[in-house]
């Protein structure tokens, strides 16, 4: 009796299937490198390599991973790119371990904005689901250190507008802030993404801020908010404290998304 299955007999007609037909595409063969990098990225996402510890040696490494020096300089490059880690010429240490940061993060949630894939204005929404959802949280579950943690830098944006400093470091405060009050909800997955998001909106429209009509206006606003969603907080009013984080956002940045996308955020500021 014959084992061979229906489809065979197609090819043995001459058929051929066709390149639309094909459910499969030609694989790639993994390159040695990208082995390296795995296994490093690996441990250091476990947390056997934390942040600030060193990677051996080059010669060490090409000696454990049985590659040659090539491999393990390409390795590292795919490495440095993700910001992982920090690799210096002529270093005679290992390269640096960098981990997770919200810089990564924030560089690829960017590049996302920029790209064809994602809008600013779904950039926009997303942080302002995430603020107030950091903020009700916060007004659950903050500590008195928490607290003082989001008063010091109100305190500092109070410094920065009456000087010099510019929008960037107004900027900085202001992220901080909000990190603090991420960081109060207990859950260090969203002040991470907290700072990340706040980073990347501003870095993708940092011209249009650049260019307000009057920055200090802007700063004395920005501040007097700040200290509604700290009085919000305090008094543990989760409420009102993820209202307000929503409805900022929506006034500054509904007129600065693609027209398209306004729907999202005002969608996002409603409530049932």
């Amino acid at each position: 009796m014959s084992t061979r299955s229906p489809g065979a007999d197609r090819y043995d007609e001459g058929e051929q299937m066709s390149a639309e037909e094909a459910i499969f595409q030609p694989v790639e063969p993994v390159r040695a490198y990208q082995r390296v990098a795995e296994q490093i990225e690996e441990r250091i996402l476990s947390g056997d390599l934390p942040p600030g510890s060193r990677l051996p040696g080059e010669r060490e490494l090409v000696s454990q991973f049985a590659v040659g020096r090539s491999t393990v300089r390409e390795a590292l490059r795919v490495l440095q790119s993700a910001g992982l880690v920090r690799s210096r010429p002529g270093d005679p240490l290992g390269a640096e371990v960098l981990g997770i940061t919200p810089d990564n993060l924030s560089r690829t949630l960017g590049r996302l904005a920029r790209s064809h894939l994602s809008t600013l204005g779904e950039l926009v929404q997303f942080r302002m689901v995430l603020d107030a959802e950091s903020n009700r949280l916060a007004a659950r579950l903050h500590s008195e250190s928490d607290l003082a943690r989001m008063a010091e830098q109100i305190e500092r944006m109070e410094t920065l507008s009456a000087g010099e400093a510019g929008l960037h470091a107004f900027s900085e405060a202001d992220a901080l802030f909000h990190q603090a009050v991420a960081e109060a909800s207990g859950n260090s997955l969203l002040g991470l993404c907290a700072r990340a998001v706040h980073d990347a909106v501003v870095e993708v429209i940092e011209e249009k801020i650049a260019v307000a009509a009057d920055a200090t206006v802007w700063m004395q606003r920005s501040i007097a908010h700040h200290r509604q969603v700290l009085a919000a907080i305090r008094d543990g009013d989760g409420a009102l404290a993820a209202r307000l984080g929503r409805q900022a956002l929506y006034d500054y940045y509904a007129d600065r998304v693609e027209e398209g996308t306004r729907r999202l955020l005002s969608a996002a500021l409603d409530e049932e």
